[in-house]
């Protein structure tokens, strides 16, 4: 089962972070194998839809991930961790701040997998912060298909 939902904007005194989109998919792996597919920073390109990643480090908050895509290099950070279960990877570009939360957990025999994408946006960023989070929808919601695609073809 799979399900992405746009997520509407918190409320203006929230600093001005919304949340881009959430995405749920059950996999039919257990929650250890899926946990370390999506941890194992050397072979997430291909679910993160990017060139390549480099990790500065293991998993651990702190650790920043260098990414290359389309011919340009973006980081981020692992901004929280509750090892086994959920992962933050934090990017700052700008004046907009991305978050994406990855959390696994038992789903009958399997996992789900949910990803949420909360955007903050400051200065001028916050008048296009709607075509941002839209953005992020488009290119970033289909990371959960693409995992399952690796887990399955391991």
């Amino acid at each position: 089962m799979k399900s992405v939902q746009d997520a509407a904007a918190r409320p203006a005194h929230d600093a001005a972070i919304t949340q881009a989109f959430t995405a749920a998919r059950d996999i039919d792996h257990p929650v250890e194998q899926v946990w370390h597919q999506l941890t194992d920073w050397d072979r997430a390109a291909g679910w993160l839809g990017v060139d390549s990643i480099r990790a500065d480090g293991g998993t651990r908050v702190g650790t920043t991930l260098r990414f290359d895509t389309r011919g340009r290099e973006r980081s981020s950070e692992i901004a929280a961790l509750d090892p086994g279960r959920s992962v933050t990877l934090r990017s700052r570009q700008g004046g907009v701040t991305a978050d994406y939360r990855y959390t696994v957990e038992p789903a009958g025999s399997g996992s789900r997998v949910t990803l949420t994408a909360d955007v903050g946006t400051r200065g001028a960023w916050a008048l296009v912060a709607p075509l941002i989070r839209a953005a992020i929808r488009r290119t970033d919601s289909g990371q959960l298909d693409a995992l399952a695609r690796e887990l399955t073809a391991r």
